[in-house]
């Protein structure tokens, strides 16, 4: 981003003004939302993960659905609603 900034009062000053000072923080504070959001989709993709690895029961493929192409998963979630919905609910009894 300094680059940029440098780059633009470099090669034209004249329109370097509180605009495109508020431009620079805009594409900054970006930047920072999408970094926080990634690191947030790691950390819980890591504990989805765990807990897939502990459970006996869990299927083994869905750890390793986060690789998939989106249009794969949007499919196999479609098809788990579709199951879940379904089947009868299952109720615990005390």
């Amino acid at each position: 981003m300094i680059v940029y900034a440098l780059l633009w009062l470099a090669f034209d000053r004249r329109t370097f003004d509180w605009n495109a000072i508020a431009t620079l923080a805009v594409f900054v504070m970006t930047l920072f939302i999408q970094r926080t959001n990634r690191r947030d989709n790691l950390a819980l993709h890591a504990k989805l993960d765990e807990l897939l690895r502990v459970d006996n029961a869990a299927r083994s493929e869905l750890a390793q659905l986060d690789q998939q192409e989106p249009e794969v998963i949007v499919r196999h979630r479609d098809e788990e609603v579709r199951k879940a919905t379904s089947s009868p609910i299952r109720r615990a009894e005390d």
